[in-house]
């Protein structure tokens, strides 16, 4: 729900997909998507057989409790709690200071370099 809020860093958002790999750069989206991320680098370093082996090791097997989990499953009234939730943390003093600073170096490093 916060991929939007991601333009404005200069980033190009990508909705639609649990990991994303730019280069050199691999990325996730969700806060269980770093397990995913980590069994997917360990497929791409160690190879297939030896992921399923750690997945196996770590009895990762996800089964969540409920299917609203992304935006394309939730109800209306799942995805309206889920935005009051993300916009009372995002009007808290630290997180509104980070933002502000974060779009100021921003902008610094855009006039520096014209």
């Amino acid at each position: 729900m916060a991929v939007p809020t991601l333009k404005a860093f200069g980033v190009t958002p990508v909705g639609d997909e649990r990991i994303v790999r730019a280069g050199n750069v691999v990325t996730c989206a969700g806060v269980s998507a770093g397990i995913d991320l980590g069994m997917w680098l360990a497929g791409q370093i160690a190879g297939e057989a030896r992921a399923k082996a750690i997945q196996l090791a770590i009895e990762y097997d996800p089964q969540p409790p409920f299917d609203s989990g992304h935006l394309s499953k939730a109800s209306a009234s799942t995805k309206a709690a889920a935005t009051a939730l993300l916009s009372k943390e995002l009007v808290k003093p630290a997180a509104l200071k980070a933002t502000t600073l974060l779009l100021w170096d921003q902008a610094i490093r855009a006039v520096r370099s014209r």
